[in-house]
C-alpha cells in the first residue's frame, strides 16, 4: 500500500481528538514542549534516534526528558514520580518508549499507571500495510480503538483463600459510552464506513453485555456509520482470513490489548506499528508498544520505526502536519528503498545507520 494510505491513517487521529484535547492551544509558532519518557531497554536508543530525526527536520519541539518508575506516595499508593507528572500536566503531550513490566514485583505496570494517572481512556492503533515491506497480507487498512482504563486491567485482585485468587473485571456505563462515542466520532470525522463492537456478551452477559448496550445506544446517534457487533473469537478468525473486511473496531481493554497486537502482526509487527493514548483532560501520550528488548539493548541494533511513526502521530495531533509528513515520507522511502534497514526489517544495518539515512532523506526534502 502506498505511503499516502499511511499518511491518511496517521492523520486521522488528529480530527477525532482535537475537539477534546489541545484545540485551545496554538502550535503554529515557537517551540512546543513535549515530555519525553525514553523508557527501558532499547528505549533510550530509539528515543535518541527520534530526537536526531526531529532535529534534521527542524521540527519545533523542545524535549523535556523524564524517567518514570513506580514510587510509593502517601498512604502507600503507587504513583509516578512528581516531576514526570508535573511535566505532563504542563506540556499535555508525551512521547514514550517501552517500559519494562516486572512480573510479581509488587507494583503495577507502569504503562497501566500512566493510563490511570492521566485518564488516557482511548488507545488508538492504526494498522496499514507499508509499501515495500512484504507480509502475507496486503491492503490492510484498519484501526483498533481500545478502552484503556478498566476491564480486567483495573488492578482489582485479592486472595480468597490460599491457592485461590480472584481478579475482578470492571465495566462501567460511563467508560463504555465514552469509548463508543469516541469510536463513532472517529469514524465520522475520518470518513470511515463502519464500526465493529468486539465483545463476549454471550458468556459475560453482565459486563460485556453492558459494554455492548452502550455501543448500541451510541450507534443510534450515528446512522451514517454502519454498526456491527461480533464475538472476539469470530473477529480473530475473520481477521486472519481477510482483514480488509474490517474498518474501525472498538472493544474493552483486554480484548484490545490482544487484538491490536494481532493486527500489528498483519502489517509486520509491533516494530512498525504506531500508537496513541488519548485522555479526557487534554493529555495525550504517544508510544511504541513493543517490548524493551533487553537482549539487544546498547548494541545499536534496535528499530526506531514504531516510536518514530508514533511521533509522527504526535506531530499531527499538535497541528504540525508539514513536519509530520516530511518525517513520515523519509521513513517510508527508506523502507521502500530497502538499502538501509535494521535486521528486523530485512536488512543488516545498525540503528544509527538507519537513523542517519532517514535524517539524510529528511534534509533532502527541505
Amino acid at each position: 500500500m502506498a505511503g499516502n494510505a499511511w499518511r491518511s491513517m496517521l492523520s486521522q487521529v488528529v480530527g477525532s481528538v482535537r475537539r477534546q484535547s489541545l484545540c485551545s492551544r496554538s502550535f503554529s509558532t515557537g517551540l512546543q514542549t513535549v515530555t519525553l519518557i525514553p523508557g527501558d531497554g532499547i528505549g533510550p536508543e530509539i528515543s535518541s534516534a527520534v530526537m536526531k530525526i526531529f532535529e534534521a527536520a527542524k521540527a519545533p519541539i523542545q524535549w523535556e526528558e523524564r524517567n518514570v518508575t513506580a514510587i510509593k506516595g502517601p498512604g502507600g499508593r503507587w504513583m509516578i514520580p512528581p516531576d514526570a507528572k508535573e511535566s505532563m500536566d504542563k506540556s499535555k503531550i508525551g512521547l514514550k518508549g517501552p517500559l519494562k513490566t516486572p512480573i510479581a514485583a509488587g507494583h503495577p505496570s507502569m504503562n497501566l499507571l500512566l493510563r490511570k494517572t492521566f485518564d488516557l481512556y482511548a488507545n488508538v492503533r492504526p494498522c496499514v500495510s507499508i509499501e515495500g515491506y512484504k507480509t502475507p497480507y496486503t491492503d490492510v487498512n484498519l484501526v483498533t480503538i481500545r478502552e484503556n482504563t478498566e476491564g480486567e486491567y483495573s488492578g482489582i485482585e485479592h486472595v480468597i483463600v490460599d491457592g485461590v485468587v480472584q481478579s475482578i473485571k470492571l465495566i462501567t456505563e460511563n467508560a463504555s459510552r465514552r469509548i463508543a462515542e469516541y469510536a463513532f466520532e472517529y469514524a465520522r470525522n475520518n470518513q470511515r464506513a463502519s464500526v465493529t463492537a468486539v465483545h463476549k456478551a454471550n458468556i459475560m452477559r453482565m459486563s460485556d453485555g453492558l459494554f455492548l448496550r452502550k455501543c448500541r445506544e451510541v450507534a443510534e446517534n450515528f446512522k451514517d456509520i454502519k454498526f456491527t457487533e461480533m464475538y472476539l473469537d469470530t473477529v480473530c478468525l475473520n481477521m486472519v482470513q481477510d482483514p480488509t473486511q474490517f474498518d474501525v473496531l472498538v472493544m474493552p481493554n483486554l480484548y484490545g490489548d490482544i487484538l491490536s497486537d494481532l493486527c500489528a502482526g498483519l502489517i509486520g509487527g509491533l516494530g512498525v506499528t504506531p500508537s496513541g493514548n488519548i485522555g479526557a483532560n487534554g493529555v495525550a501520550i504517544f508510544e511504541s508498544v513493543h517490548g524493551t528488548a533487553p537482549d539487544i539493548a546498547g548494541l545499536d541494533l534496535a528499530n526506531p520505526t514504531a516510536l518514530l511513526l508514533s511521533a509522527v502521530m504526535m506531530l499531527r495531533h499538535m497541528g504540525l502536519h508539514g513536519y509530520g509528513k516530511k518525517i513520515e515520507t523519509a521513513c517510508f522511502d527508506t523502507i521502500r528503498d530497502k538499502k538501509v534497514l535494521t535486521k528486523d526489517l530485512g536488512g543488516n544495518s545498525k540503528c544509527s545507520e538507519f537513523t542517519a539515512e532517514i535524517c539524510r532523506r529528511v534534509q533532502d526534502l527541505d
